[in-house]
C-alpha cells in the first residue's frame, strides 16, 4: 500500500521523484508513518537525539535533523495528494516537526556552551536560566507550510552571568545559544536545510540585538512597539519547554483593554503596502499576497482579534481556522460568511502547499508553463487548468469582497452630501450669533446646542486632543447633526449625542468608528433620542457601540443555554486573572442588557417576556461567577460545591428591571466539617465579585438580607437548618418573601432540599384571620416610609405591592388545600389559578391582573423612556379602584 500511495503522489512533485529514485527515503519507515499523522513521539524516536547532544557531536545532529525532515516532508505531501489528510493535519504535522527541530537544536546549544561557560544565572533572582523560543506567524499558530520559513524571536529570563571558570553575561551566553539553533536548524549542508530561519521579526529587526532579557522586551513593546508589531504578535507562541511565559509582558501590547477600532486603520496601512510590493513586484498572481490571498483572509479573522481579543479572551487564539469559527459563536460573523472564508482558506492553502510539493520550493505564485498548470489542476481534483482557475477566482473574489467589507478603504459615507450642509454647525470661526441662523434654519433650538458646543470647546479634555482625534472629531460632527435631524425631537437628540460625544472624545477610535459606520450613528441617534436611560448606560459603558455593527441587536429568539456557555468559556480563556474574568462578566451582562434595552425600546418584548430574560440574564451571571469562583477557591474540600444560590424578590418571581437589585440566600446541602468555612468564602467572593465597580463597571446589587436571621444570621445555612428556621422561628413576612422564591443555580441536591421546604412551609394550615392580621399590619409598616401616592404605581393603594399582598395572602391561606399555588408562575399567572379554583371573584381577578400589568408596564416605560414621571389619568386610576376592591374582598378592609 505505501509504494501505491508513493506512485499515486509521485507525478505531483519532482521532488518526492528525487528521493525516491536516489534511494534516499526509508520505505519501511514511511510504510508505518502513512498510515496515520505524524506525532513529536515519532521524531523523537528517529534518531538517538539525547546521545549526540552529550557527545556535542553537532555533524551527526545536523545531518539526522535533515534526513528525518526529508522523511517527514514526503509523509505530508504523500497523505495531502493522496487526500489521507486535511489541511489541519498537513499544517500542524510541518509545525510540531518545526517545534521539535527547534527545540532539539536548543537543547544541543544550550548544553554545549554550559560545557563551556558554565549554566547562566540571573542575577536578580539568582536562579538558573533558559532561553525562551517564541515561534511567530504560521509556527505559532500551528499553519507552518510545508517549504516555509519560520519567525523565530529569542527572550532570556533576566540579566546575569555564567558561573564556569570562562564566564560569559546571560546576554552574550543566549547570543551564543541563539547563533548555534540558527545554524543547527538553517544552514544549507549536503544533505539539505530543516528550516531558513528569518530574525526579523524581533525589536528592531535585524539592527537589533539577536536576544533580548524580558524586561527589555517589555520596554521595547511599551515605548516602542509598532501597529503591526501588534498584528504579529498575535501569533507569538513559546515553544519552547519550562516555565518562562511571557504572555503578561505581551497581552497588554497586543489587545486594548478597550475596544480598539484604531486597528482598522493600522491593518489597511499594513494591507496597502503589501500590496504595493505585489504590484511593484508583479506579483498578482500570488495567492498568499495577492488580492483575495490567503493573507486577506488572515486579516479579516485578526482584526475583529485586535479589536475585540481585550474583552474576549476565546478570541485570544493563534489559528486563523478557529478564529473564523469562533466569530460565528460571538455573532461577529454571519455563519455563511465564515463558512466560505474557510472553505477559501483551505483552498488556498492546499493550492499553496502543492506548489510547494513540486520542488520544495517557498513559493505562492502559480505556474507559467502549461505543463506544471496541469499538473497543479490535476493534484487539486480538476481535469484542467482553466476548471480549476475558475473555481480559485471564485475564492478570491468572494475573499476580497468580504475583506473590502471589513477592512478596505474607508467606504464614502451615503450621508455625505447630507452632512455637508450642517458642516457649518461645527466651525470654530463661527460666532455664536451666526451658529443660531445656521441651527434654527435646520430645526434646532439653538441656545442649548451652542451652550453644550462652547462647553466642549473649552473643556481641556477637547484642548488636549491629538491632531488625530481633532480630525476625526471634526469629521464626525455634521455626521452628528445629520442623524439627529432625521429624529421625532432633533434638538433633545443632538444634545445626547454631543453629551455622548463628550464622555468618549479621548477615546478617538471610538470616534473613527461611528465616522465610518453611518448605519451605527443613525442608529445611536434613535437610541438615545428616544431613551434617556440607554443615553446614560452608553455613556457609562461606550464598549457596546460595537454592539451597533453587528447582527445582536436583531436578534430575539436567544439561546441562554449556548450564550452562558460561551461565557463561561470566555471566563475560563483568562486562565485565573481575576480582572480579566470580572470585567469579562461586566462586558457580558451589559451587553445583553443593551441588547434587550435597544428591543424593548422598539417595542419587540410584552412587560413579562423582557423581566425572563433579565432573570435568565441574572441565572447565567449567577452560575458562571459561581462555577468560576470555586475553581478557583484554594483548599476547598469537594470539586464540586454542594451548593445552591436562592432567588427571592423580584429575581425570585422573574420580574427583574434594568436596574434591579439580587436579593439571595445561600443553603449548602454538605456534611464536610470544612463545608460552612468554604462557602462562606465563596459567598463572601462572589458577593464582592458581583457588586464591586471595575473599569469595566458595575455588575449589581446584591441584598443578603433575606438570608436566615438577616444581618445577623450567618451567610449560608445548610438545608436542615434552613428547615428548621423556617418552622420554628421565620416571621409571616419571610413565609411571604418565600412564595416568590426560587432556586436560581448550583447542586441538584440543594434545589431538591429547598423545593421541600418551601412546599412544607407554604402547604401549611394557617388562621386566615390571623394572617390577613399580620399581612395588614405588614402592609401598614411601610407606610411611613412609603406613602401611597397615586404617581407610585408600586406603593400607591390599589397599586403593585398591593396586588402582591394579595397573591401572597391567597398561597399562605389556601396552599394547604390547593398546593398547585405553591407553584413560582407570577402574580399574573397566580391570579387566574385562585380565581380558576374559586378563591376570588373571576371578574376581579381579570382586572387585578390587568391592572397589574399596566402598573409594570408603566414602571418599567418610565425607567426606559424619558417620561420619568407617571402620568395619573383615569386608566390609571381606574386600576387602582380594581385592586382596592380585590383587597376588600381578601382582607375585608379599606385602607
Amino acid at each position: 500500500m505505501t509504494l501505491d500511495y508513493l506512485q499515486q503522489a509521485r507525478p505531483y512533485s519532482v521532488y518526492l521523484q528525487r528521493q525516491l529514485d536516489s534511494q534516499r527515503l526509508n520505505l519501511d519507515l514511511l510504510q508505518t508513518w502513512l498510515s496515520r499523522p505524524l506525532s513529536a513521539e515519532d521524531f523523537a524516536a528517529f534518531a538517538p537525539w539525547q546521545e549526540m547532544i552529550v557527545a556535542r557531536d553537532e555533524d551527526s545532529m545536523s545531518r539526522q535533523l535533515r534526513i528525518l525532515r526529508r522523511h517527514v516532508m514526503c509523509q505530508i505531501m504523500v497523505r495531502d495528494l493522496c487526500h489521507l489528510a486535511p489541511l489541519s493535519e498537513v499544517t500542524t504535522s510541518i509545525t510540531l516537526f518545526a517545534d521539535f527541530a527547534v527545540n532539539t537544536a536548543l537543547a544541543y546549544a544550550e548544553h554545549h556552551y554550559e560545557h563551556m561557560y558554565g549554566k547562566p544565572i540571573g542575577g536578580f533572582t539568582g536562579n538558573e536560566q533558559h532561553l525562551t523560543v517564541v515561534g511567530m506567524g504560521k509556527m505559532g499558530g500551528y499553519e507552518l507550510n510545508v517549504s516555509s520559513d519560520i519567525d523565530l524571536i529569542f527572550v532570556f529570563p533576566e540579566a546575569g552571568d555564567t558561573d564556569g571558570k570562562r564566564s560569559k553575561s546571560n546576554v552574550e551566553f543566549f547570543t551564543k545559544v541563539g547563533q548555534k539553533i540558527i545554524s543547527l536548524v538553517g544552514d544549507i549542508t549536503a544533505e539539505g536545510q530543516v528550516f531558513r530561519v528569518d530574525m526579523r521579526l524581533r525589536p528592531d529587526g535585524d539592527a537589533g540585538a539577536l536576544v533580548l532579557s524580558e524586561s527589555a522586551l517589555e520596554r521595547y513593546l511599551i515605548t516602542q512597539g509598532r501597529e503591526w508589531e501588534r498584528y504579529a504578535w498575535i501569533k507569538g507562541r513559546v515553544i519552547s519547554p519550562g516555565q518562562n511565559d511571557i504572555a503578561s509582558l505581551v497581552r497588554p501590547f497586543v489587545y486594548r483593554k478597550y475596544l480598539d477600532f484604531d486597528a482598522y486603520e493600522g491593518m489597511r496601512s499594513l494591507h496597502s503596502q503589501i500590496r504595493q510590493e505585489v504590484s511593484k513586484k508583479g506579483m498578482q498572481d500570488n495567492i498568499k499576497l495577492g488580492a483575495g490571498g490567503i493573507r486577506e483572509v488572515e486579516f479579516i479573522a485578526q482584526v475583529f482579534q485586535l479589536i475585540r481579543g481585550g474583552q474576549l479572551r476565546q478570541l485570544q487564539r493563534k489559528d486563523t481556522q478557529g478564529t473564523l469559527g469562533l466569530l460565528v459563536e460571538l455573532r461577529i460573523l454571519e455563519a455563511k460568511t465564515s463558512e466560505q472564508l474557510l472553505a477559501a482558506y483551505r483552498f488556498l492553502r492546499d493550492t499553496e502547499h502543492r506548489l510547494q510539493y513540486w520542488d520544495d520550493q517557498q513559493t505562492q505564485t502559480l505556474p507559467d508553463s502549461p505543463e506544471h498548470q496541469l499538473v497543479l489542476a490535476q493534484s487539486m481534483g480538476f481535469d484542467d487548468y482553466a476548471g480549476f482557475q475558475a473555481v480559485l477566482q471564485q475564492h478570491r473574489d468572494f475573499v476580497n469582497q468580504v475583506f473590502s467589507q471589513v477592512l478596505g478603504d474607508t467606504p464614502s459615507n451615503p450621508d455625505a452630501e447630507i452632512a455637508t450642509e450642517y458642516h457649518s454647525m461645527w466651525q470654530d470661526d463661527a460666532n455664536d450669533e451666526v451658529m443660531a441662523e445656521r441651527l434654527q434654519a435646520h430645526g434646532f433650538a439653538a441656545e442649548p446646542i451652542i451652550d453644550r458646543l462652547n462647553a466642549i470647546r473649552q473643556s481641556s479634555r477637547y484642548r488636549h486632543l491629538s491632531n488625530t482625534a481633532h480630525t476625526r472629531l471634526n469629521k464626525l460632527m455634521p455626521y452628528l447633526f445629520a442623524a439627529a435631524a432625521e429624529t421625532d425631537d432633533a434638538t433633545k437628540t443632538v444634545i445626547r449625542l454631543i453629551d455622548f460625544i463628550d464622555t468618549i472624545i479621548r477615546r478617538s477610535s471610538y470616534l473613527a468608528l461611528l465616522h465610518e459606520k453611518p448605519e451605527a450613528l443613525k442608529r445611536l441617534a434613535h437610541i438615545i433620542g428616544n431613551s434617556q436611560w440607554l443615553a446614560s448606560y452608553l455613556s457609562r459603558h461606550p464598549i457596546l457601540l460595537d454592539d451597533l455593527l453587528g447582527s445582536q441587536l436583531q436578534v430575539k429568539e436567544f439561546d441562554w443555554q449556548a450564550s452562558c456557555k460561551q461565557l463561561n468559556a470566555n471566563m475560563i480563556a483568562c486562565h485565573g486573572d481575576v480582572e480579566a474574568q470580572m470585567d469579562a462578566l461586566r462586558h457580558y451582562q451589559h451587553s445583553q442588557v443593551f441588547r434587550l434595552a435597544v428591543q424593548d425600546l422598539d417595542g419587540l418584548w410584552t412587560v413579562e417576556a423582557i423581566s425572563d430574560e433579565l432573570s435568565a440574564l441574572a441565572d447565567c451571571v449567577l452560575n458562571t461567577t459561581l462555577l468560576q469562583l470555586w475553581s478557583g477557591l484554594k483548599n476547598t474540600h469537594t470539586e464540586v460545591p454542594q451548593i445552591g444560590i436562592i432567588g427571592y424578590g423580584k429575581l425570585g418571581g422573574k420580574e427583574l428591571g434594568y436596574a434591579s437589585d439580587l436579593d439571595i440566600v445561600f443553603i449548602y446541602n454538605d456534611s464536610h466539617p470544612d463545608a460552612a468555612a468554604n462557602y462562606s468564602r465563596l459567598i463572601r467572593r462572589l458577593t464582592t465579585w458581583l457588586s464591586a465597580t471595575t473599569a469595566a463597571g458595575g455588575l449589581y446589587d446584591v441584598d443578603l438580607r433575606l438570608r436566615p436571621d438577616g444581618d445577623a444570621g450567618q451567610a449560608c445555612v445548610s438545608v436542615e437548618a434552613f428547615r428548621k428556621y423556617q418552622l420554628e422561628k421565620a416571621w409571616t413576612w419571610e413565609h411571604q418573601s418565600l412564595t416568590r422564591a426560587r432556586f436560581v443555580c448550583g447542586a441538584t441536591e440543594v434545589a431538591t432540599g429547598f423545593e421541600e421546604v418551601r412546599h412544607t412551609i407554604l402547604t401549611q394550615q394557617r388562621d386566615p384571620l390571623a394572617l390577613q392580621t399580620e399581612i395588614i399590619a405588614m402592609r401598614e409598616k411601610m407606610l411611613p416610609t412609603h406613602p401611597p401616592r397615586e404617581d407610585s404605581v408600586k406603593y400607591a393603594r390599589g397599586g403593585i405591592v398591593d396586588v402582591e399582598f394579595i397573591v401572597q395572602y391567597l398561597i399562605l391561606a389556601h396552599s394547604h388545600i390547593f398546593p398547585q399555588l405553591t407553584q413560582n408562575y407570577g402574580n399574573i399567572a397566580l391570579l387566574g389559578i385562585a380565581a380558576d379554583l374559586g378563591l376570588i371573584d373571576l371578574n376581579l381577578a381579570r382586572n387585578s391582573q390587568e391592572a397589574y400589568r399596566y402598573y409594570r408596564k408603566v414602571q418599567h416605560l418610565s425607567n426606559l423612556k424619558d417620561n420619568a414621571k407617571v402620568e395619573v389619568n383615569s386608566t390609571l386610576l381606574k386600576h387602582y379602584e380594581y385592586v382596592q376592591q380585590l383587597w376588600q374582598c381578601c382582607f375585608n378592609s379599606y385602607r
